[in-house]
């Protein structure tokens, strides 16, 4: 998930918050993709090389006299990055490996949303989620043969099934003295001990990316950063005195906070958001999801495996309105049909008021086009996944001339800040959330990456349609590009024909010795030139099988080219491989996507 994209939702219709993506595609040259980078390998995977040691030391070595600045041209820093989230964390060190002196000013934790309060915990809660479907399908269990050798050996669960350390690690519980037919039926979980796994992961994967920075030297100074000037920047605690640096240049990097429409009341028990629900206080008997974007589709994954009700409330007329409606209808058919969930679409969740008193989360319902009140539901509780807000509060950027726009920093494509009069800010740069471009945790990576190129005199613009994005329910949705309806706009904007093909992963080897043949592929392309528009996918493993799809965007790869990468069997990958094996592209056409089409 990510819990850090944008979920169009009842409320984000409402406010009109939406990420732009722009229509050009470019090369991403020399780019490097990347999310988390070093966190979870520990400090012998960060240390510097000594190339990369002789360059800091070279640029501390040219700092000019004046105030004792130990950056370069009489600067305290070369760089300073207030947030250290993901896109902090990516841009600090990649700065360091071009031999910049970098300082990163943090006010919460290291980590930001998605280390602490969204991808990562989720992940946690999902893989739970994972293994409580397998243990619950008999249907399933049984077609592996699983339950034909509990009849015949009789052997207890914990040997026959499942690591049993691995299952206590995760909160999930098994009886021990029963056979593989009674305990498909009889998987438990402990929800604390569910909640201490999401809780321990985000723990070690914070302390990770802090050690990986003090290793390489980055300072993290801790604090509230405020912009007060041209390359200047205060920081500090309530109840301590200010610290003032100056940097040659200057990322913000605040992220996103939830974002709660008018008219919801959060207590945090019984009407909370994303950042409550990874706590896993309570499972709920019925819970109410508002929003039914990626951070709504996975929680519903997480409650319905751990036995919870769910009911969707979606302001659109279609659930998963951000997917493509090919894709967002066979994820219906497979995620939420055969499930405990029904849902309310073309509704607004008008007011929410918390359970007190001995009565129930009220839900007052009203239709999304008229208004009129339609109905109100009586839940247990109630989850606001109503996607993310900038945390851009107080950066005083009022101090460059700078306006936001619904709370988003405004940037051009090389992620430079524009002041209220449409020009550059020159030396700050704003990514991630706080710009609205493309909410992901790895897309603000990218972008922090991209900066530091720019910076260090190589000019870098990333291409946003090459970023991926995953939703990591079970089975899993992954998407790269245009959806189908998007690529047929602007096919009839600009004057060419799109193609569409489809694979299902009932015809991959993999998917069915798994036994898990639900899922489709399908490629929207250029039939003249072979450009690949989009990729979408809902199948297993879906989240790790469309990286073939996105850097062949990125890297401007045509079909009639890709088809010719082998890929091994039997694996998923094969998936893939037959879309592209599919594709059809008009006979002599020899020029690279990038170059200009001939009217």
């Amino acid at each position: 998930m990510s819990l850090s994209a944008a979920s169009a939702s009842a409320a984000a219709v409402a406010s009109g918050a939406t990420a732009s993506r722009p229509n050009a595609i470019r090369p991403a040259a020399g780019l490097r993709f990347c999310g988390l980078r070093h966190e979870a390998l520990g400090l012998r995977s960060v240390r510097s090389s000594p190339q990369v040691v002789a360059a800091r030391r070279s640029v501390a070595a040219a700092a000019t006299a004046g105030n004792g600045a130990a950056g370069s041209g009489g600067f305290d820093y070369d760089l300073v990055i207030i947030g250290a989230g993901v896109g902090g964390h990516g841009a600090a060190l990649h700065a360091v490996e071009k031999g910049l002196k970098t300082a990163i000013i943090e006010g919460d934790v290291v980590g930001g949303t998605c280390v602490n309060r969204g991808c990562v915990p989720s992940k946690a809660l999902l893989a739970v989620s994972g293994r409580m479907r397998e243990l619950q399908d008999e249907h399933h269990m049984k077609s592996l043969g699983l339950q034909a050798l509990a009849q015949q050996f009789d052997q207890p669960i914990n040997k026959a099934l499942v690591d049993p350390i691995l299952s206590l690690k995760m909160g999930i519980h098994l009886m021990d003295h029963c056979t593989i037919v009674t305990a498909v039926s009889s998987a438990g979980y402990d929800r604390q001990s569910v909640a201490d796994h999401a809780n321990n992961l985000a723990s070690k994967i914070r302390s990770n990316l802090t050690n990986s920075m003090k290793a390489l030297g980055v300072d993290i100074l801790t604090g509230i950063g405020t912009i007060v000037g041209k390359q200047k920047v205060r920081y500090g605690k309530v109840g301590f005195p200010d610290n003032e640096i100056t940097a040659r240049n200057i990322i913000i990097a605040t992220g996103s906070v939830p974002f709660v429409p008018k008219g919801i009341e959060i207590d945090g028990k019984t009407v909370f958001t994303s950042d409550h629900a990874l706590k896993l206080e309570s499972v709920p008997n019925w819970i109410a999801i508002v929003g039914s974007g990626y951070i709504g589709l996975e929680f519903s994954d997480v409650y319905t495996a751990l036995g919870s009700e769910v009911t969707f409330v979606e302001a659109l007329d279609q659930l998963m309105p951000g997917f493509d409606p090919e894709i967002g209808k066979l994820a219906q058919r497979i995620l939420i049909n055969p499930r405990k969930i029904d849902y309310h679409t073309g509704v607004f969740a008008s007011k929410i008021t918390p359970a007190k008193d001995g009565k129930p989360v009220l839900i007052e319902l009203i239709d999304a086009k008229t208004k009129e009140h339609k109905e109100t539901l009586e839940v247990d509780a109630a989850l606001i996944a109503t996607g993310r807000a900038p945390f851009t509060k107080g950066l005083g950027l009022e101090n460059t001339n700078v306006v936001t726009q619904r709370g988003f920093v405004p940037v051009d494509e090389r992620m430079q800040v524009m002041d209220a009069d449409g020009n550059v800010v020159p030396n700050l740069y704003c990514i991630g959330d706080a710009n609205g471009k493309l909410m992901l945790a790895h897309a603000a990576s990218a972008q922090g990456i991209s900066v530091v190129e720019q910076i260090s005199g190589r000019d870098n613009i990333l291409n946003h349609l090459s970023i991926p994005a995953a939703c990591f329910t079970h089975p899993e949705i992954s998407m790269v590009g245009l959806t189908e309806p998007q690529a047929r706009e602007q096919a009839d904007k600009e004057g060419f024909e799109i193609s569409v093909v489809k694979t299902s992963f009932k015809a991959n080897t993999k998917a069915l010795a798994e036994n898990e043949g639900d899922g489709l592929a399908k490629m929207i392309y250029r039939s003249d030139t072979g450009e690949i528009l989009g990729v979408h996918i809902l199948g297993l493993h879906a989240a790790d099988l469309i990286h073939e799809a996105s850097n062949a965007i990125a890297l401007g790869t045509r079909v009639q080219d890709i088809k010719f990468a082998v890929h091994a069997h039997p694996t998923l990958s094969e998936v893939l491989d037959e879309l592209f094996k599919a594709a059809k592209v008009n006979a002599g056409v020899s020029r690279s996507v990038n170059e200009p089409v001939a009217a």
